[in-house]
């Protein structure tokens, strides 16, 4: 059964859950178990049992990043191994870490096993994203994509319910944590690797690097999404736990929030990105992001409270959500051969910031956090101006408004 392969047309007729969308659903469940319980619990984990700073927590940060910044990695993997093998390998390698994190407390250990992490994760997204774009049909997929995005939610919502109810009742240890969630996340991917059939894509993917000029505005709208998401991603969540003081149960809480409106959003989200289009679905988060980091500022400039941190919190990670309209944007304009080897490069572009930001931005935090995130909201308004360069209608040849112009003045 492991050896069979199958078009994806042929992939049709079978039952619905060995077909190559339920695998991308399955995908989409196992891989925020082991993330996002290791997200959830990280940073009360790094100040209790390793005495981390704003600093340590900036370089842990841009280590873990290092794997996204080398994601064109992938390029040369998919070489010698089918994408849809490196997909589930790579869930199995996150698993396998995030069931060992807590083995290592010390700056050390936990830089080692975050790489480690690191490298499954990022090579499992940028492969993800890849196959999402070639085994989804264009017409479909906002929606789907959307969908998917649900699926995620729910699952990581199922686990931090649990999580929260029994942390404190049971007096759980970062290990069994750990333990369990890294370990269902490699069970999955063991599963997926002996129960479905190899899916081929409609059209061979390019295994040469492919760095296309038309393709200028993807790659920046990129690297400006990788640089913002980076500071939301390190400190917005620590803020939470330093400054006031969040336990695991309080923080797991306030994931679960986020995650429950995703589920809710995220289908509607897609929806109305395949009606708005990608230009103004990006506008809209950019906008409300520029807000919500500038408020982020006011905690600190202006003494606002908890509740209001908490709110912005999850107002942050819903516009967040609408970032897979890159992903859409992208697919319209693209060459289905590019789809992979480009995935692999806007991965690492992504990337080039996250690598040193969150160390720098580590320093800036201890002097002046409020900075962070005003720097954060310039980052934002950034975004804004390139996404406004997106035509209503993008296609392959008209990847920009500019293109537009010359071609059709009317648009």
């Amino acid at each position: 059964m492991r050896t069979q392969t199958l078009t994806l047309e042929q992939a049709r007729s079978l039952p619905r859950w060995r077909q190559p969308v339920t695998l991308l659903m399955l995908m989409a469940a196992a891989m925020p178990i082991a993330f996002a319980t290791w997200s959830a619990l990280l940073n009360n984990f790094v100040i209790e049992m390793a005495g981390f700073t704003g600093v340590e927590i900036g370089w842990l940060h841009s280590v873990r990043e290092l794997p996204g910044f080398l994601a064109i990695g992938v390029i040369l993997l998919i070489m010698f191994f089918r994408e849809q093998t490196l997909l589930v390998f790579n869930l199995g390698l996150l698993g396998a870490a995030t069931a060992m994190t807590a083995w290592f407390p010390s700056l050390g250990g936990i830089l080692t096993i975050t790489m480690l992490s690191s490298i499954g994760f990022h090579y499992y997204e940028t492969v993800n994203q890849s196959l999402q774009l070639q085994w989804i049909d264009r017409a479909r997929a906002p929606q789907m994509l959307g969908w998917l995005m649900a699926v995620g939610s729910g699952a990581s919502l199922v686990a931090y319910g649990l999580l929260v109810v029994t942390w404190k009742t049971f007096d759980l240890s970062y290990n069994f944590v750990y333990l369990a969630s890294g370990g269902f996340t490699l069970a999955v991917a063991i599963f997926a690797w002996a129960l479905y059939p190899k899916f081929e894509s409609p059209e061979p993917q390019l295994k040469t690097f492919v760095l296309r000029r038309r393709y200028w505005l993807y790659y920046a709208l990129q690297a400006m999404a990788g640089a913002r998401r980076q500071i939301f991603v390190v400190f917005a969540a620590f803020m939470m736990v330093e400054r006031f003081g969040f336990e695991v149960h309080e923080v797991t809480a306030l994931f679960m929030i986020n995650f429950l409106a995703n589920m809710v959003f995220a289908p509607l989200m897609g929806r109305a990105v395949g009606k708005w289009g990608e230009r103004n679905a990006l506008a809209f988060e950019y906008i409300g992001l520029a807000l919500v980091f500038l408020a982020y500022g006011g905690i600190y400039y202006f003494g606002w409270g908890v509740a209001l941190a908490a709110a912005l919190y999850v107002i942050d990670h819903m516009f967040f959500a609408l970032a897979f309209a890159l992903k859409t944007y992208f697919q319209k304009i693209a060459d289905i051969p590019d789809i992979a080897p480009t995935a692999a490069v806007a991965f690492t572009i992504n990337h080039v910031a996250a690598v040193f930001l969150p160390a720098l931005l580590g320093y800036l935090w201890v002097t002046s956090p409020g900075g962070v995130f005003l720097l954060a909201a310039a980052m934002a308004i950034g975004s804004l101006t390139l996404a406004l360069m997106i035509p209503r209608h993008p296609e392959k040849g008209h990847e920009t408004v500019f293109a537009g112009l010359a071609v059709s003045p009317a648009e």
